[in-house]
């Protein structure tokens, strides 16, 4: 058992609280993403958990799609209901980062938000190539990853490990996330939202 899968058991979900807390400067992120395109397309969420921003994608117009390992939040997601959403569409299912199923298709924008962080090496290698195999041209990738790990609970990445797994794609804006209304040790961390785009 992983340890996201038994924090989740647990019910010990620190990660629920950035929702919260960075609401504004997520938002921002999204608009910013989605004001850029002349059109919407088909979004995944990787580690989407209770699907909070699978559902923000769907109401700002993607078909919006959430993917998480642990069925209890995929099922606590589905509570909410698939459907449309605003001006898109939702829908979730349980599935692995690392080998995203042929049968998901492709998709323009993968939003993360703590997911691949908790990847060693090996595994985010085999997440970004997943990733890349659903990714059609021109996609571009937003992931919020604190910074290398310090604390036990938890894990973070490097620029420099994240352009290495996904050398394919350009790194196109790397900026500080906001930490501000996080306890410790979230504050503690240095998180940095990463841009990249398919080549």
């Amino acid at each position: 058992m992983s340890k996201y899968h038994l924090l989740y058991r647990l019910r010990i979900t620190p990660w629920e609280r950035y929702r919260t807390a960075a609401a504004g400067s997520v938002a921002r992120l999204l608009n910013r993403e989605a004001h850029e395109r002349p059109e919407l397309g088909r979004a995944l969420d990787l580690g989407c958990g209770l699907g909070h921003y699978t559902r923000e994608l769907a109401r700002q117009g993607w078909t919006a799609t959430g993917i998480d390992a642990v069925a209890g939040a995929i099922e606590r997601a589905r509570t909410f209901g698939d459907g449309d959403v605003g001006d898109g569409h939702v829908r979730f299912v349980e599935g692995d980062v690392r080998d995203l199923a042929e049968d998901l298709g492709t998709f323009d924008f993968f939003l993360d938000v703590g997911c691949l962080e908790g990847l060693d090496d090996a595994d985010l290698a085999r997440a970004a190539a997943s990733i890349t195999a659903r990714a059609n041209p021109g996609a571009t990738l937003l992931m919020l990853a604190f910074g290398p790990r310090f604390h036990w609970l938890i894990d973070g990445l490097s620029r420099e490990q994240i352009e290495r797994a996904f050398a394919g794609w350009t790194m196109l804006r790397v900026e500080p996330a906001q930490t501000r209304g996080l306890g410790w040790p979230m504050n503690m961390t240095s998180p940095h939202w990463y841009r990249l785009r398919l080549a």
